[in-house]
Order: C-alpha cells, then sequence, then structure tokens
C-alpha cells in the first residue's frame, strides 16, 4: 500500500469534501478520487459514502482513518530519527572506559555532551587499554577513554592530559605521614604492579621512574584494577604508585604521597577509528575536544 494514499485518504476524511481535500494537498480532484477508488478495491470494503452533496465516512472507514494516522506518524517518527542520526543529534555511542577514568574528567565530559545532545544515549563500558583498543578496531565500541602513548595506525587519539602518579602505602607504614617522600626510601619495600598486559604504557612508565631511582622492584602481585591495587595495598601486602586521581576513592587503610624529585605519568586519551566515523561520534569528539581545550589550552593540538 502506497503511503500517498494514506495520506490523500486522512486528508479527505478530515475535509469530507472533494474540493477542500485536493485544495490542501495540491492537486485535483480525479486523483483523489483514483486514491479513494484503489484504496477500497484494496481491502475490499467501501471506506466513505459519497454522493452530489456529502460525503460520509463507514465504520470500516472510521476504524482505517484511525489506523492510517497511526501509520503516518510512526512513517513521520521514523523520518525524524533517520535525520537525528544523520545529523549526530540522536542515536547509541558506546564508550570504553578505564577504571580510573571513573575519578578523571570522562564522567563530566558525558554529562555535557548529554547536555548538548540529550537524544544520545551514551553507554560506558569498563575495560581494559588492551581491550579497548581490540573492541575499537571490531567495532564493538565506537571510542574508548585508555592510556596510550603511541597510538596504532588505525587509530586517532585525542589527548586528555597526562596524570601524575603517587605513591600509595599502607596507612601503618614508617613512611605513611609524610606529604612526599623520595621514591629511594622504597627501596626494600614489595610493590603492587598494574599487570603490564593490561595497560603497557603505566606499567613501563612506573618501571621507568623506579628504575631511574636505583630501584628494582621486588613485585608480589599484579593486578588488572587501580582499585585491586589500593585494596592489595590496604592489606599490607606492599606499596604502589597509583594515579593521583584515585586518591578521591576514599579508601580506608591507604595513605598517599607525593613523590620528591621523581616524576611518572600516566598518558590519558580519547581514542577511535576514524574511518566510517558516524556523525554522533564525530560530535562527541569534537564536545571533548572543546572541552579539553577550554581547559587546557596548550593540548590545542593534542588529535593524533
Amino acid at each position: 500500500m502506497k503511503t500517498h494514499l494514506l495520506r490523500y485518504f486522512v486528508v479527505l476524511a478530515e475535509e469530507l469534501h472533494f474540493g477542500r481535500a485536493a485544495q490542501r494537498l495540491c492537486i485535483t480532484q480525479p486523483p483523489l478520487s483514483m486514491a479513494l477508488k484503489a484504496l477500497e478495491q484494496e481491502l475490499g470494503t467501501v471506506l466513505m459514502e459519497r454522493d452530489a452533496k456529502n460525503v460520509k465516512l463507514t465504520p470500516a472507514g472510521e476504524a482505517f482513518l484511525h489506523e492510517a494516522r497511526k501509520v503516518l506518524a510512526q512513517l513521520q517518527h521514523a523520518a525524524e530519527v533517520v535525520r537525528g542520526v544523520a545529523q549526530g543529534l540522536q542515536g547509541r555511542l558506546d564508550i570504553g572506559i578505564t577504571g580510573s577514568m571513573v575519578y578523571r574528567q570522562v564522567p563530566g565530559f558525558c554529562r555535557a555532551f548529554r547536555a548538548e545532545r540529550p537524544l544520545v544515549e551514551l553507554c560506558l563500558h569498563e575495560m581494559s587499554t588492551r581491550d579497548q583498543l581490540q573492541a575499537i578496531a571490531r567495532g564493538q565500541i565506537d571510542c574508548g577513554f585508555l592510556n596510550i602513548g603511541t597510538p596504532q595506525d588505525d587509530i586517532r587519539t585525542l589527548s586528555i592530559g597526562e596524570e601524575a602518579f603517587v605513591c600509595c602505602l599502607p596507612s601503618d607504614h614508617a613512611l605513611a605521614r609524610r606529604a612526599e617522600i623520595d621514591l629511594r626510601e622504597l627501596a626494600q619495600d614489595t610493590f603492587v604492579m598494574f599487570a603490564r598486559e593490561v595497560a603497557p604504557a603505566n606499567y613501563d612508565n612506573v618501571i621507568a621512574c623506579l628504575q631511574q631511582a636505583g630501584i628494582h622492584p621486588h613485585t608480589r602481585h599484579a593486578a588488572r584494577q587501580w582499585l585491586t591495587v589500593m585494596a592489595l595495598v590496604s592489606a599490607g601486602q606492599g606499596v604502589a604508585l597509583v594515579p593521583a586521581c584515585m586518591q578521591t576513592v576514599g579508601m580506608n587503610g591507604v595513605r598517599f604521597a607525593a613523590l620528591r624529585g621523581s616524576r611518572v605519568t600516566t598518558p590519558a586519551v580519547l581514542a577511535w577509528r576514524p574511518r566510517g566515523m558516524p556523525a554522533v561520534l564525530e560530535a562527541f569528539v569534537a564536545s571533548v575536544q572543546n572541552l579539553v581545550q577550554a581547559a587546557q589550552p596548550g593540548l590545542l593540538n593534542g588529535v593524533r
């Protein structure tokens, strides 16, 4: 059934006058009469009783008018959805996020984008950096907030700034009350490390910093989440270097100290695959870039 026949019928049913209906539709009366006849033949029933003076809906016509309006409204809605998706105003984004990013700018990025485009659904998936890169490459997620220094050839990144590391100590550690410590003071301690296969950049940065301090760390545990690292420290299983944002977690049994004379950071980026980007992803990347540039003007050229 052709949709223009439905539209013709609805207008005619509202006007109950061929002349006025044809005028509204910007057509002549003969095509309107032919459209009604075609509908009645297709449906096998009379929809309107008409004579020289009156046009009246039959009970079947009343029922068909109700259904035709629903069909036309659904078609209109479908068209609006398609236009919205094409313009990046509607749709869904699946976004990867590492555990520490929850405590950084990412929730703020999401809130700002939802305010700009409330019809876009943002779905966050906690995943390791390695898993995010694989998921982006396979098209399983649209983009991800992760920790890498050098992007892959088929991945573009936007730097959202580096995060300094701090030392996480058990609350009963001899140095736990210090505001800052020299890494060399931890030479005899056991370290809880973040698993390298999960986020190589984080692991390598920490190891490089320890080696610069002359420490070849004795490690007992390799965790896959920063909260797990901190929980092991709280349980007295060692000390750790963690992103400074993890101080906001408020975990009992740990203390934090800045690093004196050493600097180790974790790179943080928004990553995506540029080929075939949907409009909504382009809009999200632009939104994040604007917020990063407003907060950190020095990162003006942070896209790679």
